[in-house]
């Protein structure tokens, strides 16, 4: 039987046709690259909309910025959560009206907080009473979100928490502030960790929420109109989850039991859970070693690794599916990159059980790699050039 790092039926993945149209594209192509299916993002946006009717879709663009998806979300009535100039030029070129844009990045020049206001853009994220200051010079006016922290990581895949966001009685000062420098206070928004397997986080993150919100109202006589839940949906890795539609019911829970039917704007900023599962990243193995005659574990070098890609798998933090056509006996393998860098070693710990017939020149299909590979590939490591990405139509 064909290996799925010990999975063996890859329609836990993908339907038998998605991933027979990947591999007939992928096999015309020398490695490395990721291949995205765009039919595959087309039903995660569809489903997600169905299972949040109530929710505002703001797509994560950093998960991937390519033009295929944005102009796929863009027709489907997506909007857009921007980290960067950069990022906006890219989306608003491809007619998306600043009514759609937010600058959710809370760390921002000045000259990026103009630039924004400049092209229309009149709702911005802050945490800091620096960055706040500068909103209200560079963009009179505009509407405003305070980033509370939330402690989800130790549930969490990859955590955000620490650098962003401030503590709850920092946020109502922050949003008091807003006021008085003419700003529009307008929401609150919170990350409870990308790739968040347990619902309960989602949970203690609104009940935070709400204590600002009825703090604002209660002491300042501020009325707040947004929460922002930001991303966390899980993607489908090794680690099982729960389906998009329990996620939802139970979070919908939590907003009523915490604000009532009537709750207020609710927004949810997807990149992970939209792209990941639509990507597949084929790599081809250039060694295998061990360490010495008696070693127990070999080592698979294949030619794509941290700097072209898989940067997520730091700490052995995300940890992918990985299939190859070999068939035979099962053994632990550490899994490394191509390049001069020690670092460069995706998994040794956690050792993936690869086929012993498995050799130089096979390849190696890294399941749901649809986000977060080619925004991280290095530009010239080694030479190396950036993560080359094919998106595939029906």
């Amino acid at each position: 039987m064909n290996v799925f790092n010990g999975v063996t039926d890859i329609a836990d993945y993908y339907r038998a046709e998605t991933f027979a149209r990947i591999k007939a594209f992928a096999d015309q192509r020398e490695t490395p690259f990721v291949v995205i299916d765009l039919p595959t993002i087309a039903s995660a946006y569809d489903e997600l909309v169905s299972n949040f009717s109530y929710a505002d879709i703001y797509y994560a663009v950093k998960a991937n910025p390519a033009e295929a998806i944005l102009k796929l979300l863009r027709d489907r009535g997506a909007n857009f959560d921007i980290a960067s100039r950069y990022e906006l030029d890219k989306v608003m070129a491809l007619g998306v009206e600043p009514s759609r844009i937010s600058y959710g990045n809370t760390i921002k020049k000045a000259v990026d907080i103009r630039y924004f206001y400049e092209r229309g853009v009149r709702l911005f994220a802050t945490d800091s009473e620096d960055d706040l200051n500068t909103i209200a010079r560079e963009a009179p006016g505009s509407q405003v979100y305070v980033r509370v922290l939330t402690d989800g990581s130790q549930t969490a895949d990859w955590p955000l928490s620490r650098k962003f966001g401030c503590e709850t009685e920092m946020a109502v000062e922050l949003l008091t502030l807003a006021r008085e420098l003419e700003l529009k206070p307008y929401g609150v928004s919170f990350h409870v960790g990308s790739q968040q397997r347990e619902i309960g986080s989602w949970d203690a993150a609104l009940a935070k929420v709400k204590v600002i919100f009825e703090r604002l109202f209660e002491e300042q006589g501020i009325t707040l109109k947004m929460i922002n839940m930001g991303g966390g949906f899980p993607a489908n890795y090794i680690s099982r989850t729960n389906d998009l539609a329990t996620y939802a019911e139970e979070i919908t829970r939590f907003l009523q039991e915490d604000f009532g039917d009537e709750f207020p704007r609710i927004i949810l900023e997807p990149g992970r859970s939209l792209i990941a599962n639509a990507g597949v990243l084929v790599s081809e193995v250039v060694l295998i070693s061990r360490k010495s005659r008696t070693a127990l574990h070999r080592w698979v070098f294949t030619d794509v690794g941290k700097f072209s890609g898989l940067i997520e798998t730091l700490d052995e933090s995300i940890k992918y599916p990985v299939y190859t056509e070999k068939n035979g006996e099962l053994e632990g393998a550490v899994l490394a990159g191509p390049t001069c860098d020690s670092a460069d070693i995706m998994y040794e710990n956690f050792k993936y059980p690869l086929p012993l017939d498995l050799s130089s020149g096979d390849r190696l299909y890294w399941l749901s790699t649809g986000a977060y590979t080619t925004s991280y590939s290095a530009v010239e490591f080694n030479g190396f050039p950036p993560l080359a990405e094919y998106c595939i139509d029906e």
